[in-house]
């Protein structure tokens, strides 16, 4: 079981599933909406998570696909929890630094590179991709 939550106490949420994938992201949303130059992201099944409190949700149509993304953040204190792709295929991205135990997930691939920060060097062994993968 994987659990976290936002700043305040106000959302905490469960995952009874092991994450797909854990990626660093680069986008200029991302950067934007953690106020840092990548967001670190699991990647798991919207049905394997429960989540207690009320969360608020920003329609992001600032997309590259054009498809929006649904940025979901605890509405009392702005910590960011859920991203979700119109497009997500069931899945739900997690920001990783919002887990009780946010060191046990390294990432495992870069996406956006093009747009990361020039100082920012990738971990040994991660992968990048230039954009999202196909």
């Amino acid at each position: 079981m994987i659990e976290g939550g936002c700043n305040c106490g106000a959302i905490r949420y469960k995952i009874d599933a092991k994450p797909v994938v854990v990626a660093q992201c680069h986008c200029k949303n991302c950067q934007r909406q953690s106020g840092s130059a990548f967001s670190i992201n699991l990647m798991v099944p919207v049905a394997a998570v429960t989540t207690s409190g009320e969360l608020t949700t920003y329609t992001d149509t600032d997309t590259a696909s054009g498809n929006p993304v649904y940025r979901r953040f605890c509405g009392t204190c702005g910590s960011p929890i859920f991203s979700d792709l119109s497009q997500g295929n069931g899945m739900t991205i997690v920001k990783v630094g919002t887990l009780d135990e946010p060191g046990k997930f390294a990432p495992a691939v870069a996406v956006w590179t093009s747009t990361a920060w020039p100082w920012v060097k990738l971990p040994e062994g991660v992968k990048g991709f230039e954009r999202n993968p196909r």
